[in-house]
This record gives structure tokens, sequence and C-alpha cells, in this order.
């Protein structure tokens, strides 16, 4: 499935692995994220940090009538505010979204999988 967007000149289709790709990008740029986990964690390996070619399976979009949902799940670092760290990953992805693609996210839910040690 991917987001329809209808311009003035014609539509535009934007398939959910870029959106994905994107989302995971702007995710992985907050302080405090050790990377993107995946949703199905026991379907998929349960202490897996996903990498940049499989950030779809670590994100859910759904097209709504005036923009998309995004889900994100995500693994942080041990001693950092969850909250904060959850909020900079909406403020950022919802930018991301609407700079690079063009598409509102009316919602971004944040789903953190797990806590691990930083690495240094």
């Amino acid at each position: 499935m991917a987001v329809h967007i209808k311009t003035q000149y014609g539509t535009i289709d934007i398939s959910n692995t870029v959106i994905a790709t994107v989302v995971g990008g702007a995710a992985t740029d907050v302080y405090g994220i050790i990377g993107m986990a995946s949703k199905n964690q026991i379907r998929d390996n349960l202490n897996e940090i996903l990498r940049r070619e499989n950030y779809a399976r670590g994100v859910v979009v759904r097209q709504e009538e005036n923009g998309v949902a995004i889900d994100v799940y995500i693994m942080v670092g041990y001693g950092t505010k969850i909250s904060e760290v959850c909020r900079n990953v909406q403020s950022k992805v919802k930018y991301n979204l609407e700079t690079m693609l063009g598409v509102s996210a009316n919602s971004v839910n944040v789903f953190v999988q797990g806590v691990r040690v930083l690495p240094d």
C-alpha cells in the first residue's frame, strides 16, 4: 500500500518503504535511541536492532483522510529519560515527513521495545 497525494498536476504515490526509511532515519538521529526494533519481536528475533535496509519492519504506516498515522518501534538507551526521547522522536519524525516528502503526519505513536546500555 502506498500513500497517494493529489496535486493540481496529478497524483503522487509514495511507497511505505520510502516513508519507513525516512521515519527510521529521523528516529535513529535522536539522542538516546539505540536503534529501531521490530514490531513483531517474537517472530523476527527478540533482541535484534534493525539496520537501515530493514527499517520497514519497525515502522507501521496507515493512510488516513488528510495524512498518515505512523507507529515507530524503538530501543532506548539506559539512563535517558524515555518520555523526553519519545517526544523528540515524535517531533523529528513529523518534521522530516513534512519537509522531505510533503506528507503530514496526523499522529506519531512511539513504542519502546526495550532499554539497552548506550554504546560509547
